[in-house]
């Protein structure tokens, strides 16, 4: 049996997690959150919902993010595969405008906590993939935004040559850049920045 593994990234306070996993003749069991156990190290976060997408291969979602009401999240692949990143928009933050980028899926079990101030978002590697969402707040239609997924200036490296195409809803693709971002609401607030 496997027991959790935290592990630090490049940006302050974004950890990537090994649940507690055990197999046996009958299947898998899988432990994905314990409060307790997540509290010792360093995330405190309060599930307030859960949500749940189904993604067919090329589709990317995000960056999201929440101006108000900002969302911590637990994120994981349950079935499939996503490329899946975070960007640091937390006021202060020495990693501001940085990203950090994961392989996500569902036989690496991995899963990845993105604290508040960070913007979010995946490419579906696999098709029918789906990826759970664990939100520390509540959604607020009237202060959800995000940044363009193709930002030049951020030069995200998504394994593109993994999909045939992207897909996109119109609202992403209309995001702004970072730079009109901050040149309107300049960075979030987020917990532990500097």
């Amino acid at each position: 049996m496997e027991i959790f593994n935290f592990q630090d990234t490049s940006l302050r306070e974004l950890q990537m997690i090994t649940p507690f996993y055990a197999e046996d003749v009958r299947g898998f069991f899988m432990k994905s959150f314990e409060r307790e156990i997540f509290r010792e190290n360093g995330i405190d976060t309060r599930g307030f919902e859960l949500f749940c997408t189904r993604s067919r291969k090329g589709t990317v979602r995000g960056l999201h993010f929440q101006r108000r009401h900002s969302q911590d999240k637990l994120v994981q692949v349950l079935h499939g595969a996503v490329y899946d990143v975070a960007v640091d928009l937390r006021k202060g933050s020495k990693t501001f405008g940085k990203w950090e980028g994961f392989f996500l899926t569902a036989e690496n079990r991995q899963m990845l906590y993105i604290p508040k101030g960070f913007a979010h978002g995946f490419l579906a590697i696999e098709e029918d993939t789906l990826f759970s969402y664990l939100c520390g707040d509540r959604y607020d239609p009237e202060s959800d935004s995000g940044i363009r997924w193709n930002d030049p200036h951020l030069a995200i490296d998504w394994p593109l040559d993994r999909v045939e195409q992207t897909i996109i809803s119109e609202k992403d693709a209309a995001l702004p850049t970072l730079a009109e971002f901050i040149q309107v609401y300049g960075a979030l607030k987020g917990e532990g920045a500097l």
